[in-house]
């Protein structure tokens, strides 16, 4: 597959590729970085609604990836995998930002009305925040359940990458949707 740029990879060749980088070689992992940018990004920019933000969690994620592949079971997509170290990026980005404009203080004063911010297709600050705060007390849903809720990932998938019974997985999201509803709408 090396230098090939006519066709974007399928599943199957990504995960060949994936046990071939885990396994040491180094231009298995190489290609394997290259073919999975794109969709790397794609989550980033689903969290962080900003393309600089989201290209500095992307490339978190890669080195991430490169860094932690020998921890892939091979057990299920690589990919599934791969949206979780991306997801995980993300969200960590998100917090170091957060952080450093709190020390400099260059957030606004307003936090955004999720009744006119789209969480789908805008920007995910309150969702983030409502992940944050579930994730304080019931760090067991926030996985599964962005992971559903947001990059639609089946629910077979997500059991397999969390490892845990797909009745627990539905549970989880079950309950985490329920502490995330009143956190995504205003405060009367």
């Amino acid at each position: 597959m090396h230098g090939d740029t006519q066709h974007a990879p399928t599943a199957d060749e990504i995960d060949d590729l994936a046990r071939a980088a885990r396994d040491g070689d180094r231009a298995a992992l190489e290609d394997l970085l290259a073919a999975v940018r794109p969709r790397t990004l794609n989550v980033c920019r689903g969290v962080l609604p900003y393309s600089s933000d989201a290209e500095d969690a992307c490339q978190e994620a890669l080195l991430n990836v490169a860094n932690k592949i020998g921890t892939w079971n091979a057990r299920g997509r690589f990919t599934t995998w791969l949206h979780v170290v991306a997801l995980n990026s993300a969200r960590s980005t998100y917090r170091r930002m957060k952080n450093q404009a709190v020390a400099s203080d260059v957030l606004p004063l307003e936090k955004p009305d999720p009744r006119t911010t789209s969480v789908i297709a805008g920007t995910r600050l309150d969702l983030l925040d409502a992940m944050e705060t579930i994730e304080r007390d019931h760090p067991q849903f926030v996985e599964p359940l962005m992971l559903r809720d947001v990059y639609g990932l089946s629910y077979e998938e997500i059991a397999e990458q969390v490892g845990v019974p797909l009745g627990t997985v539905k549970a989880q999201i079950h309950h985490g949707r329920k502490l995330a509803r009143p956190l995504l709408r205003p405060q009367d």
